[in-house]
């Protein structure tokens, strides 16, 4: 006979518990569509792409005269002709200095100004920031007149001077924009914490805000220069003597109305193109990262 004791302490029956649901896998557009769908797209706009390359190389580095699709013999007398003979060195040390000096000055004039306009309220601000938008519309011949007489008062016409004042009131409105909403990314409250240490607004902005704003940086500088380097209407308005010619300028004087040396010019679009190719291929990491955080308002 079970007692009433021993009804108590006997353990209550355990139940299984059920097992969750499995979530149904989903299925992605890209699982559902073939691979070749994707890839040959992509593969015809790569040959569309790189054949141009192609034929400049080849251009440049078989014989003149040929007529074969493959370079061979290969020979570099396009690119001693046009270092040398075509002045191609110093079109390449001028468009250096253009592209350097233009870098410095526009991102250190658009590092002033998008921190202004990203820490600091003003009445105008909006007004401003309208107007530097604006301002990109406007194309860059509509500027040569204006920017001629005043260059001439300044006795800066024949000179680098004018080319690398030109190409940063240029290229300002839009790096301002990108280093404003950059540094608008930037949390407030580090540069408050850095003033209750003891640093000044402009020691704290060194220290703590400047290190985080290099992607920004390396994205506004690299796209000051490649347009530097690329553009060709201030370097042929401005300058007049040989030995300040830039390389866009130096690639139009390979071309005549009678004829055109395809060796020679292949040979200077390969000069032009691998410094700019290079520094891409170092920068692209940041340039990405750069250009992504700057078009997101904070």
């Amino acid at each position: 006979m079970i007692t009433e004791e021993a009804t108590q302490a006997a353990p209550a029956p355990v139940r299984a518990t059920p097992e969750p649901p499995r979530p149904a896998t989903r299925h992605r557009a890209w699982d559902e569509v073939p691979r070749w769908h994707v890839y040959l797209p992509l593969s015809v706009y790569l040959v569309f792409t790189l054949v141009p390359f192609y034929w400049i190389v080849l251009f440049a580095l078989r014989p003149a005269g040929s007529t074969s699709l493959v370079p061979w013999p290969v020979t570099f007398d396009h690119f001693e002709k046009v270092w040398t003979e075509r002045s191609f060195g110093t079109y390449f040390q001028n468009s250096v200095l253009v592209g350097l000096c233009t870098l410095v000055l526009t991102t250190l004039v658009a590092l002033a100004g998008g921190y202004a306009l990203a820490r600091f309220d003003f009445k105008v601000k909006r007004g401003f920031l309208l107007a530097l938008l604006c301002s990109q519309f406007v194309p860059g011949a509509l500027l040569l007149v204006p920017l001629f007489e005043i260059f001439a008062k300044l006795q800066l016409i024949n000179s680098l001077g004018s080319v690398i004042l030109a190409e940063t009131v240029f290229q300002l409105p839009l790096s301002m924009i990108l280093l404003s909403n950059f540094i608008k990314n930037v949390p407030y409250s580090l540069e408050e914490a850095a003033w209750v240490d003891g640093c000044n607004r402009l020691t704290a902005f060194r220290i703590v805000v400047l290190p985080l704003l290099r992607p920004g940086l390396i994205a506004v500088g690299s796209f000051a220069f490649v347009h530097s380097w690329n553009h060709f209407l201030f370097a042929l308005m401005f300058l007049n003597n040989q030995d300040k010619q830039t390389i866009p300028v130096g690639l139009n004087t390979l071309m005549s109305a009678d004829s055109v040396d395809l060796g020679a010019l292949a040979a200077g679009g390969i000069i032009a193109a691998v410094p700019v190719v290079l520094v891409f291929a170092f920068i692209q990491k940041w340039l990405i990262t750069g250009f992504s955080a700057g078009a997101v308002k904070g």
